[in-house]
């Protein structure tokens, strides 16, 4: 399992919100959908949950309670904490060593 650096694991252990995400009809792993909702489900886009394996706000793992809560401060696009912002305004959460973008490459 990835270890994105937003999780809510920080001492490198695997990372337990990813092992638990589930696409929204609960059949499969987040991200790897195959229901009806899959063209949506299985697609990464702007603010993401803190093992960014769901949208913001979406999150469907034990801290979901947490994650889908925004109090105090926001990031830029209002919807995660300011001080955890996964979306693409945020310059530190992009592509992380090694990964190659190719959603932009033809």
């Amino acid at each position: 399992m990835v270890h994105p650096p937003t999780c809510c694991k920080s001492s490198g252990e695997p990372c337990t919100c990813a092992a638990q995400a589930k696409c929204s009809c609960g059949q499969n792993e987040a991200l790897n959908c195959n229901c009806e909702k899959a063209s949506t489900e299985n697609r990464i886009a702007g603010a993401r949950c803190s093992c960014r394996m769901r949208p913001a706000k979406e999150c469907n793992c034990e801290r979901s309670a947490e994650e889908n809560n925004v109090t105090g401060d926001a990031c830029a696009c209002g919807l995660r904490k300011a001080d955890s912002c996964t979306c693409e305004k945020n310059p530190s959460a992009g592509l992380r060593d090694g990964e190659i973008d190719f959603t932009t490459t033809k």
